[in-house]
């Protein structure tokens, strides 16, 4: 079945729009669009049944690029968007480990190759027990267009397995890890597919992952990214996805004729991108007022200072503690148990979690405070009924693809790095961090103008689309 097959509503709105008047001619067109989309989102659901995160990443991005496709009938031709939406392989797996206590354990790995038109395969590692092929296709989905924007030559893919490394050895770590790549390394190369880390796959993860491919190819490539300095890892890459937030909000606030200097930001999370995006934040003079986890929030009336950031820091990161602990050695912070960020009055919304941490309800008080923008920090932390809440309201919007592709934009510079033998000062990559940063934001601007303002959705989707969409039309039907 074809994902472009209409609905019979189509017919009907054919003959308005023949007999309409011109100044029902637009309408007319709008309600015709809306049931092309409808007809081919019906048809993607059928095809791809129970997988819910990956129909919402892809209405979001076909809502915004959907009119292109009256001005390219070359992409209609081509059945581009068919081609589109359909991983270009998806690899699923069995991974055998053994406990520390001799018990056999048995987990399950993926990894989506989505689309490599424009370079091989990127993307990270995620080992999380909600880990599935919704969650992964839409990471994938979201993770083309993303290495798009950037301007560098990576394409998409997503991976992981429903492993918790939470509670577990340090062996039995390095165990897993070594199973997963045992599997996964036959897939995998520096030209055609290279792997990052994600929830759950740190730094250590990412060293155990990359040991086990080493010794299974005999071979020292650029296989992973977010490596150790001490074997390849690009300075300035653990900080990249929080800094690179920071630098495309501070593009959207100077759009407006604005400054990030006391500003008031509620970030949510309290892993590496929160606590990278609230140290940015504070170099440039912003009040960061909020943390969360998955116990609940802290709330900073005053804002954080640099003490209190490296307290967080320590109790999450090296003591892998929890955020109510904060409360506790800091004096003037709240914790709120089991309440999200997102009730206190700021400026300025981080989602740096996970995906769909923001709903409706959040986006209703977040305009109803006043905030004047929300930047994910996370992929696709936003619902769909929260985006419009936030749009209807003034509220703009730095989605995921645009605003957090400073990781990626990293990964790829320490790929550069790695393919000449080179190793970049922090100043140099943070240099270039900042101008991919400005290069997106411009992007966004360039493709999301409207009656003056930026719909920044709009404009991420339609860049990145683009990009993706003339690279595969380039390249005839493969």
């Amino acid at each position: 079945q074809s994902l472009r097959e209409l609905p019979p509503s189509k017919d009907s709105l054919l003959v308005r729009l023949f007999f309409s008047g011109s100044r029902d001619r637009d309408d007319v067109l709008s309600e015709l669009r809306s049931s092309e989309l409808d007809g081919f989102l019906s048809a993607l659901k059928k095809r791809h049944p129970h997988q819910e995160e990956f129909h919402q990443a892809v209405e979001e991005v076909l809502e915004s690029v959907w009119p292109i496709l009256e001005d390219r009938p070359d992409f209609q031709k081509a059945n581009l968007l068919e081609r589109l939406v359909e991983p270009e392989r998806v690899l699923t797996f069995r991974i055998v480990w053994e406990t520390d206590d001799g018990e056999v354990r048995v987990n399950r790995g993926h990894r989506v190759q989505f689309n490599s038109s424009i370079g091989p395969y990127k993307g990270g590692l995620r080992f999380h027990p909600t880990v599935n092929l919704s969650v992964l296709k839409f990471l994938g989905f979201e993770q083309c267009f993303k290495n798009a924007l950037t301007g560098l030559p990576m394409g998409g893919g997503k991976g992981g397995a429903d492993f918790d490394p939470k509670g577990r050895s340090e062996r039995e770590v390095m165990r897993f890890c070594q199973a997963f790549m045992t599997e996964l390394g036959r897939h995998i190369g520096e030209s055609t597919d290279v792997p990052a880390g994600d929830i759950g796959v740190g730094g250590r993860e990412v060293g155990y992952l990359f040991g086990q491919y080493k010794r299974l190819q005999n071979r020292f490539v650029s296989v992973l990214t977010g490596k150790g300095q001490s074997f390849g890892g690009s300075l300035l890459r653990p900080e990249a996805t929080g800094f690179g937030a920071v630098y495309f909000l501070r593009h959207m606030v100077e759009a407006k004729g604005q400054s990030l200097k006391d500003k008031r930001i509620a970030v949510s999370g309290s892993g590496n991108v929160a606590l990278h995006a609230a140290e940015k934040l504070l170099e440039l003079d912003a009040k960061v007022v909020s943390f969360s986890d998955s116990g609940g929030s802290i709330y900073v009336p005053e804002g954080l200072d640099r003490k209190g950031l490296e307290t967080v820091r320590h109790i999450k990161l090296e003591r892998r503690g929890r955020i109510h602990e904060v409360a506790d050695e800091i004096d003037g912070v709240e914790y709120q148990e089991g309440q999200s960020p997102w009730s206190i009055e700021c400026d300025v919304a981080m989602p740096c979690a996970t995906q769909n941490e923001l709903d409706e309800e959040d986006a209703k008080k977040l305009v109803s405070c006043g905030a004047q923008a929300v930047v994910e920090g996370a992929n696709m932390p936003c619902t769909a009924s929260a985006v419009e809440v936030l749009r209807k309201g003034s509220v703009m919007v730095g989605p995921g693809k645009a605003a957090n592709a400073g990781g990626v934009a990293v990964s790829g510079l320490e790929q550069s790095q790695n393919a000449q033998r080179l190793s970049w000062t922090r100043n140099e990559v943070d240099e270039k961090l900042q101008a991919i940063m400005e290069r997106i934001h411009s992007a966004c601007a360039e493709h999301g103008e409207k009656d003056g303002a930026i719909d920044y959705i709009d404009g991420a989707n339609r860049a990145g689309f683009l990009k993706v969409a003339d690279a595969m039309l380039s390249q005839g039907l493969v």
